[in-house]
């Protein structure tokens, strides 16, 4: 396999934008990216689109309509939450494989206030939760996650309204966050209660959004870099769940990040203490807290102590092993296609030093983790490095 770098990004600031269609809002994030890298859409050889809840429709196809269409192949993806970051690996595939040297991935969607409840198992009742423990909807799966960790290890409420504290508060420097307010503990812990322990400000909120990236060999960043730093993409892993004798009644959340954790390390020659800041998928509070664990970047049973030591806060705030600096899901806003690409851009831009991280640039980054799980099942983890 070739060495892959991201040679462009480009995201749309995510929010409501009812006037905008789905591949209008492609179409921006990719313009961005195009610009970014210095090409045109002439120059790109393969087309990968993430969306979802338009994924019988062509996404892809329609972004080209908008911005350009030249005959090249497309590839439309859909793949739960990890769909943006699925299509970002089929761009990187490609090009890692020497079919093409120059590839793009779009993530997108347009959510507007629909709310993330989709159940987990598709409504097949051989998985339904319903009955057994009380709902299959996400908040309630990932509600069910948070209680097995406070029940094993006796974690507190407190720890997972602390990192919504924490998230709410990156998010301030974020001008592409959909939230960009402060919320104190008080705050977090008297919010209403969606599914315990998640209160309100411990669930994401969904929206419409879109990121796109460029991706080259590295011959071709030789030719059209001039010179920048860009980020090279370590390690690109995709797993699904291994059957566990737990699935059919409660949702595992972290074997997969686990097994894909483990092959990211692997294929990148490094550990999670090389790791400079990760953007991991906190669809609620108590998500981001198992995947602290889930990602090595504390022992089993230590989320609660790593979030009492400054763990995932940026260093700029007296913390250590920064996550989420973007804000998050929690601030930033989950719009499903769009999330994995945005990660990976957050990712990118401290590597880089890009100017759109200047505010909230995590000092001496010389590597990062994005993380995405879809339940259903899909993780996907991609390091970069420079």
């Amino acid at each position: 396999m070739r060495n892959v770098y991201v040679l462009g990004t480009g995201m749309i600031k995510f929010g409501r934008y009812p006037e905008k269609t789905v591949p209008e809002l492609g179409g921006a994030a990719a313009l961005l990216a195009l610009k970014d890298a210095g090409i045109a859409i002439k120059d790109v050889e393969m087309f990968a689109c993430g969306n979802l809840y338009q994924s019988n429709a062509m996404v892809g196809q329609r972004i080209l309509q908008q911005i350009g269409q030249t005959g090249i192949p497309v590839i439309n993806v859909a793949n739960a939450c990890a769909t943006g970051s699925t299509a970002f690996r089929e761009a990187y595939m490609s090009v890692a494989s020497g079919m093409y040297d120059i590839s793009m991935a779009v993530g997108v969607e347009q959510m507007g206030k629909q709310g993330l409840l989709g159940g987990a198992g598709g409504g097949d009742p051989a998985y339904s939760t319903e009955g057994k423990l009380g709902s299959g909807l996400m908040p309630a799966v990932f509600g069910q996650a948070g209680i097995e960790h406070m029940r094993k290890y006796g974690t507190k409420l407190e720890h997972f309204a602390k990192i919504s504290v924490k998230s709410h508060k990156h998010a301030t420097k974020n001008q592409f966050s959909q939230y960009r307010n402060e919320v104190s503990l008080e705050d977090v812990m008297n919010a209403r209660m969606v599914a315990y322990p998640n209160t309100l400000y411990m669930c994401c909120p969904t929206g419409d959004g879109a990121a796109a990236a460029i991706l080259v060999s590295e011959d071709k960043l030789k030719q059209l870099a001039g010179g920048r730093k860009r980020a090279k993409v370590a390690a690109s892993v995709l797993t699904s769940d291994p059957w566990t004798d737990r699935t059919a009644t409660l949702p595992d959340v972290s074997t997969l990040t686990r097994r894909a954790s483990k092959q990211a390390y692997e294929k990148a020659g490094i550990g999670p203490k090389d790791i400079a800041l990760t953007e991991l998928h906190d669809c609620f509070a108590t998500a981001e807290l198992v995947h602290y664990e889930n990602l090595g970047l504390c022992g089993d049973g230590e989320a609660g102590k790593f979030i009492d030591s400054g763990g995932g806060m940026h260093p700029s705030l007296g913390g250590h092993d920064p996550v989420n600096v973007s804000g998050g899901l929690l601030s930033k806003g989950h719009p499903l296609g769009a999330t994995g690409v945005a990660n990976i851009c957050e990712v990118v831009w401290h590597l880089t030093q890009d100017d759109r991280a200047k505010d909230r640039q995590v000092p001496n980054a010389k590597a990062g983790q994005a993380h995405v799980i879809g339940l259903g099942s899909a993780c996907t983890i991609h390091i970069l490095t420079v």
